[in-house]
């Protein structure tokens, strides 16, 4: 019954897209928008883009956003010439974008969203039996304890092999968490960096001998999960379709846009884990035109779009009460002020590519 939950609700979030494109292009024909803007974004912002509602404010604004999907470390390889903006989802990829297309500094930075693990609550409390995550007492929400994951990763630890894990049939095979592929996509490359982080005690890589010796842990976690898909949009709805791997690492966002716009979450049976070491992704515009930079400090400044932001989950930057204000409700799933966690620095972008190499050599 879970899974024919999660597969209906999985259909709601395709078909919410859909009719979100279509309503965003009526939308756009009726508007009094005056400038075409085109860009290259992440894939976990195509619905904040589509809704009908954005498409509404923007064309007050005087914009019609046209966009393309990539993985944020993609766009690199991208041929961005004729473009407006790109909008990777992390500072890292944006900075180098912005070095190759001779792009001035600060750039926007509309909002973030930290990564979290989501599970269903029954592999959640086998997890927090062993020592490997936390529960908040009467709420569907904890921390996943990254230190002691990564051991049980070193000793290849399988579920069968964790205390009262045999009542869940689902919970068989190697234990790990089911990511993007890091070289691609910048979800799995926050991963390595907050992973790494904690496996150099507590110290940001910055150079080859700290490639080098996180390495074999870094490797471990990425192959074994098999294939990777480049987007957490699959991913997630992966997730809540009831398939795939019990633990899966997406962002916040994700999570938080369910909830504020009313799906049947509890229908999926949903725990979401904070990594206790976490890392945090800076949705990060790359103007490439004057009207780039102009969208990007809109989204930023008008608090309508803020507004639409948050109902799509993501955390407006230098305004969290708008954050906590619209989630008040949803606190069960929820650490709204990220309490407990610490940050860890992503590398540079040249070690960061390096890692996430050899991690799916």
């Amino acid at each position: 019954m879970r899974r024919i939950a999660g597969i209906v609700l999985a259909v709601l979030l395709i078909g919410g897209v859909v009719a979100a494109v279509v309503a965003g292009r009526e939308g756009q024909d009726k508007s009094t928008a005056t400038k075409t803007v085109q860009g290259v974004i992440g894939s976990e912002k195509a619905e904040f883009f589509a809704d009908p509602d954005v498409v509404k404010a923007l064309a007050a604004k005087g914009y019609t956003v046209e966009t393309e999907t990539s993985g944020s470390w993609a766009m690199e390889g991208l041929d961005l010439k004729g473009y407006d903006f790109a909008f990777p989802s992390s500072q890292t990829p944006a900075d180098e974008l912005a070095e190759k297309y001779d792009v001035q500094q600060p750039l926007p930075r509309p909002f973030y969203s930290p990564i979290v693990v989501v599970a269903h609550q029954n592999a959640a409390e086998v997890l927090v039996a062993n020592g490997l995550a936390t529960l908040d007492k009467g709420r569907r929400t904890g921390t996943l304890k990254m230190a002691e994951y990564l051991e049980a990763a070193r000793d290849d630890r399988t579920w069968q092999q964790l205390e009262s894990a045999d009542r869940y049939g689902e919970l068989t095979g190697t234990l790990f968490v089911s990511t993007t592929d890091p070289t691609s996509s910048n979800s799995g490359a926050l991963y390595l960096a907050a992973a790494s982080y904690v496996a150099n005690d507590g110290r940001v890589v910055t150079d080859d001998k700290g490639v080098n010796d996180t390495a074999p842990l870094m490797r471990k976690l990425i192959s074994v999960q098999g294939a990777q898909q480049t987007s957490t949009d699959a991913t997630f709805r992966d997730f809540v379709s009831g398939v795939g791997n019990p633990l899966v690492l997406v962002y916040e966002s994700q999570v938080a846009s369910l909830l504020t716009q009313d799906q049947p979450v509890h229908e999926i049976d949903l725990a979401v884990l904070y990594p206790d070491t976490i890392a945090t992704s800076d949705h990060t515009v790359v103007p490439l035109t004057a009207e780039g930079r102009a969208l990007g400090e809109l989204l930023s400044s008008d608090k309508e779009l803020r507004e639409l932001a948050v109902l799509h989950g993501f955390r407006p930057q230098g305004a969290a009460a708008e954050f906590t204000a619209a989630t008040a409700a949803h606190t069960t799933y929820l650490n709204q002020k990220l309490t407990g966690l610490r940050q860890a620095p992503v590398p540079a972008s040249k070690v960061l590519h390096e890692m996430a190499r050899r991690a799916r050599s």
